[in-house]
Formats: C-alpha cells, sequence, structure tokens
C-alpha cells in the first residue's frame, strides 16, 4: 500500500532514486533521459518516475524544499519501498570566492543549523557524511567528463532569508563550500537506516558575489550533475 505522501505499490520505484528538489525538474529528467517511464507518484503534485537508463531501472522524484520535506520523502523511499540509495541532485549557493555558476560541488559531509537530529537522542552532535562509494564514484564521473567541481563540506540551512547577515561569512570561514537546504536530513536519515545517500549540488547563486542563474536554468540547465547522478545508478 501507498502512504499519505506517495501513491506508489511496492516494486514500482527502483533500488536507486535521483531526487531533485523540483517535482518538474524530476519530470524534466524522467523526460529526457529514461525510456519506458511510468509515473508512480502525483500525491501533492510531488511527482515520481520510474524508468530506464542504459537498460537499468532508475526513479526520479521530487523532495520538495527543506529538510522537513525531503526528510519524509527519503524516509518512506528508504523505510516502506526498499530504497538502498538515493542521490539528491540540487542547486546550492556557494560560499567562496574559487566557486562559479553552474560548478559542482560533492558533499562530502553536511553541517546544518536544523534540530533535526535532536530525535536520536545522541550524547552529542552528529556529523552526516556522504556513502563513499557513490561519492568515489561520482568524482570519478566527474573527472572523466572534464566537469569543474568540488568536494568538501556544505551546510543545509532551515532559513532561505536569514535575518542574520553574518551567517554565510561564518560559514565560510569555515571552509564551508556552499548552502542548501536538505542534505543533512537525507544523509541522516540514511545513516540511521542504513542506507546510501550523496549529494551532489550545481551552484545557482553566489552568496558572496550576488550573481544568479534564472528559474529556467535552474529547472533544466543542469545537464552534468543529471548525467553523473545517472551513471552512478
Amino acid at each position: 500500500m501507498g502512504t499519505a505522501h506517495n501513491k506508489a505499490e511496492v516494486g514500482d520505484i527502483a533500488k536507486t532514486v535521483l531526487m531533485p528538489g523540483d517535482p518538474l525538474r524530476a519530470k524534466y529528467i524522467a523526460e529526457t533521459y529514461l525510456t519506458e517511464v511510468k509515473c508512480f507518484n502525483s500525491v501533492r503534485n510531488m511527482l515520481g518516475f520510474t524508468g530506464k537508463y542504459n537498460g537499468k531501472e532508475i526513479s526520479v522524484m521530487g523532495s520538495g524544499m527543506g529538510m522537513p520535506s525531503i526528510g519524509i520523502y527519503s524516509y518512506e523511499l528508504y523505510q516502506f519501498y526498499n530504497v538502498e540509495s538515493i542521490i539528491r541532485i540540487g542547486s546550492a549557493g556557494a560560499l567562496h570566492e574559487d566557486i562559479d555558476l553552474k560548478d559542482l560541488v560533492f558533499a562530502q559531509g553536511a553541517c546544518t543549523d536544523s534540530r533535526f537530529a535532536y530525535q536520536y537522542e545522541l550524547p552529542g552532535s552528529f556529523a552526516p557524511i556522504a556513502d563513499f562509494s557513490l561519492l568515489e564514484k561520482a568524482v570519478s564521473e566527474a573527472r572523466a567528463l572534464g566537469t569543474r567541481f568540488k568536494v568538501g563540506n556544505v551546510v543545509s540551512s532551515d532559513i532561505f532569508y536569514n535575518v542574520y547577515p553574518e551567517a554565510a561569512k561564518k560559514w565560510a570561514g569555515m571552509g564551508v563550500l556552499c548552502v542548501e537546504m536538505e542534505a543533512a536530513a537525507l544523509y541522516m536519515n540514511a545513516a540511521k537506516l542504513h542506507k546510501k545517500a550523496l549529494a551532489i549540488l550545481s551552484i545557482s547563486d553566489h552568496i558572496l558575489k550576488g550573481t544568479e542563474l534564472s528559474p529556467e536554468e535552474r529547472q533544466t540547465g543542469f545537464s552534468e550533475m543529471m548525467e553523473i547522478a545517472l551513471k552512478l545508478a
């Protein structure tokens, strides 16, 4: 049976799921890269599709914005649909001068200002990290393509319009490469449920330089990120 957020039946979803934040980006990926595509979810317009890429079954589904949203969808995929790997493919805001628009960042770790981890009742602060096997493959594919990329720490923030103007500079001062809103929750769900996760981020705006891509470029313009993620499946 489906869940309150996903009408798919067990077996409708592949072992590996690509997860952009925007459900329309999920639709674009399915229509552009996959064959034999079937839509398995449209509840709340959070579109999900399963198809084949180079003969192998793969799914793609939107996560929505923020840790609460990806926390729900990724948990259900792992726990109720037997998904083994989720690869987040999303946008991020750069925090360093040597990172440009459309560069890729592979999130080795994910700092956060969220209290998502309080549920685990740990006697300290949990450090969410990516699955190394997925990270290693992503780096190899990026090098083969000649893609500009960096590997390192990102920050998953609950706050888009932050009234504290120095927040970005503080994170940058600790070597954090970029800011986004989902990776930490995904990594924590994966750790708790003993699954695999990786966030591949394409720089859509630069926090310090004040530059940004258009909404249309964000939806359809991240081809290298999408192709690398598809090859990991």
